[in-house]
């Protein structure tokens, strides 16, 4: 049972996983306000079908990857991760999407011993916390990213007055803390806050109390739907014409194209993989087969749209972790993703890494500030290891 070798992998959980299939289970938001994510999935599922199809799976199983969604709903991702875990039989979890969904259902994977792999969220809790050993991180964390701004603000704008929108949960709370922690100590300042709830309907009026600030930048801190009407709201108002920060997650060219490409000039964010429409990467090897397998696999989707190659850099990453377990139990599993040293990832940004060890579970602590320029982003600046720049994070 569980095609493990006997020995130190005897009596470790085999459940869903054979000598020949491994089954996964992933939750995201497919309908709701955090609906643009939906597209990660089909990253995800091109990679793993070019797996199964032409590579012999991976380490010689065939992938089974079920989707659930839970419309960006709490009580709904807890209810799609029991039905995953009890009902399908998954080995792991790969992937829960939002820092709510993955809260209400971590304590849930952890009684029940299942690794939850790579969750799509970069609350810092997934990476200090020690309670929950079977769950971690993939993406740089809220903190770690905001630290690069504040790094870019000290560099390019040392008096620089911020005035923040953010969503008003433990995502929003966790990069903007992690903001005033970094800029403690500079001149930097925040002259103003707006939160936001995702069932509002917009935050154009958010946008508008923070114009009459005497603010000259703008941390925008949102999901996709809220960070377009962000973008949008900034735009009309041509009185106010601060720097526009928007976090990496709405900084999708989904996000942007809405808004109209004219009016998110400049613009600037922070990413760690590499974008679709960047031609430095036209000719790169890992982009070309990603390209390639898309077409193949997802044809009705969009191989420019950066959420599916932040999927198919996500997938690589468990193929990876996966491939170097000792065991290929829940339990190998679970010690190879705390065990992660220096792995290439060829879809994430040259000098960015996997590294994760026993006491750290953020796997990617790099990032590089970009700004939107014509119809793409541009990388600007070195790649930021937030590691050596300012020390280990503490939760």
């Amino acid at each position: 049972e569980g095609g493990t070798a006997s020995g130190e992998c005897e009596g470790q959980q085999t459940t869903g996983i054979t000598a020949d299939s491994i089954k996964l289970g992933g939750v995201y938001p497919l309908s709701g306000p955090a609906s643009a994510y939906g597209d990660i999935p089909k990253g995800i599922q091109a990679y793993f079908e070019y797996l199964n199809k032409e590579k012999g799976g991976l380490d010689g199983r065939q992938v089974t990857f079920t989707v659930r969604d839970d419309g960006y709903q709490p009580p709904k991702a807890v209810e799609e991760v029991r039905r995953l875990v009890e009902q399908e039989q998954v080995f792991a979890l790969f992937q829960t999407l939002g820092t709510p969904s993955t809260t209400a259902t971590w304590d849930y994977t952890n009684q029940r011993k299942v690794p939850q792999v790579f969750v799509a969220t970069g609350a810092s809790k997934w990476g200090s916390d020690t309670k929950h050993p079977w769950t971690i991180g993939w993406q740089p964390n809220y903190i770690s990213e905001a630290r690069v701004y504040a790094q870019f603000l000290k560099n390019e704008n040392p008096d620089a007055k911020v005035a923040v929108l953010y969503q008003n949960d433990d995502f929003g709370k966790d990069l903007l803390d992690g903001f005033k922690k970094a800029i403690a100590g500079s001149q930097i300042t925040i002259a103003q806050e707006q939160s936001y709830e995702v069932t509002d309907p917009s935050v154009e009026p958010q946008v508008r109390n923070l114009s009459g600030s005497d603010a000259d930048v703008f941390l925008n801190i949102t999901t996709p739907k809220f960070g377009s009407q962000a973008l949008a709201a900034d735009a009309k108002l041509t009185n106010w014409n601060p720097t526009h920060i928007v976090n990496n997650v709405a900084a999708s060219i989904t996000v942007l194209r809405p808004v109209g490409f004219p009016n998110v000039q400049g613009v600037v964010s922070a990413t760690y993989y590499k974008d679709p429409v960047d031609p430095q990467w036209a000719n790169d090897a890992e982009m070309k087969l990603y390209k390639q397998k898309m077409k193949q696999y997802q044809p009705q989707a969009d191989p420019n749209v950066p959420y599916h190659a932040f999927g198919w850099a996500a997938a690589d990453s468990f193929a990876k972790t996966f491939t170097a377990a000792k065991c290929k139990t829940r339990e190998g599993l679970r010690d190879s993703m705390r065990n992660l040293k220096n792995v290439q990832v060829p879809m994430l940004l040259p000098g960015v890494t996997l590294n994760t060890g026993a006491d750290d579970g953020f796997p990617i602590e790099s990032m590089q500030m970009m700004r939107f320029q014509g119809e793409r982003w541009n990388l600007f600046g070195p790649v930021i290891d937030t590691r050596k720049e300012f020390g280990p994070l503490t939760g």
